[in-house]
């Protein structure tokens, strides 16, 4: 007798080695590369097994949907929340969870070996993968060498859901300590909206003054959020 998709005569839960040959994405994967998989098909790899009434792929792409099918918002759930989904037990989900950060942390490696920043595009490259998912806001600095050169990023300061406080001394004083002569400014905006408040424009000037008396440029400030920026320098409001 066949094995169907789904289950196995005995109502168990069906590993993907069981399946159709056509419906193994490890084998997919095997025979025409990683870029062939689905999403759903990718993830299916790393849970292995479905539940009786349900295949891997098809569990997966239930996970996904509830994640409006996006990797970056997967890549937010917990692993408490991820075992609300039938089928997924914390094995599962803590495997989902450290795969999902280990992309996480490749993404901010190939940004950081970049080191030099020619353009707001490349800070957010950098910056993104940090503070873009945050539920919360974080205020960042990029110190950078003549040549604009990553010396170091650091966090000053991490706060609520609509802000954080910011000490300017600490700022330049770290500056002096790497031997920056630029900077660049970075925070996200939790809630996804890209307009500068007025106090962001009022600590921008805040910051630009005190580099001023020290020689240290700022160069840009950048709002991020999870898709997107904003660049002050770009929209002429340094």
């Amino acid at each position: 007798m066949f094995l169907s998709l789904s289950m196995q005569e005995n109502n168990k839960p069906v590993s993907i080695k069981y399946w159709a040959e056509g419906d193994r994405p490890r084998e997919k994967l095997l025979d025409k590369g990683k870029i062939s998989l689905s999403d759903a098909e990718l993830i299916a790899i790393l849970i292995g097994s479905g539940s009786k009434n349900e295949s891997a792929v098809e569990l997966s792409k239930r996970i996904l949907a509830a994640s409006e099918n996006k990797l970056n918002e997967l890549g937010k759930l917990s692993v408490k929340q991820l075992t609300k989904f039938k089928g997924i037990g914390e094995a599962k989900a803590v495997t989902i969870v450290a795969a999902l950060e280990l992309g996480r942390r490749r993404r901010g490696e190939e940004a950081v070996e970049r080191k030099q920043i020619t353009s707001a595009e490349d800070a957010f490259e950098v910056m993104q993968p940090i503070i873009g998912d945050l539920n919360h806001e974080e205020f960042w600095i990029i110190y950078l060498n003549n040549s604009h050169k990553i010396l170091q990023k650091l966090q000053l300061s991490k706060g609520g859901m609509t802000g954080t406080l910011v000490d300017v001394r600490l700022a330049f004083k770290n500056a002096l300590e790497v031997g920056a002569t630029a900077v660049i400014l970075v925070h996200n905006h939790p809630s996804g909206s890209l307009n500068p408040s007025q106090a962001d424009k009022a600590l921008t000037k805040k910051l630009i003054a005190g580099g001023e008396s020290l020689d240290i440029k700022v160069l840009d400030h950048l709002i991020i959020t999870q898709n997107s920026f904003v660049s002050f320098a770009n929209k002429g409001i340094l």
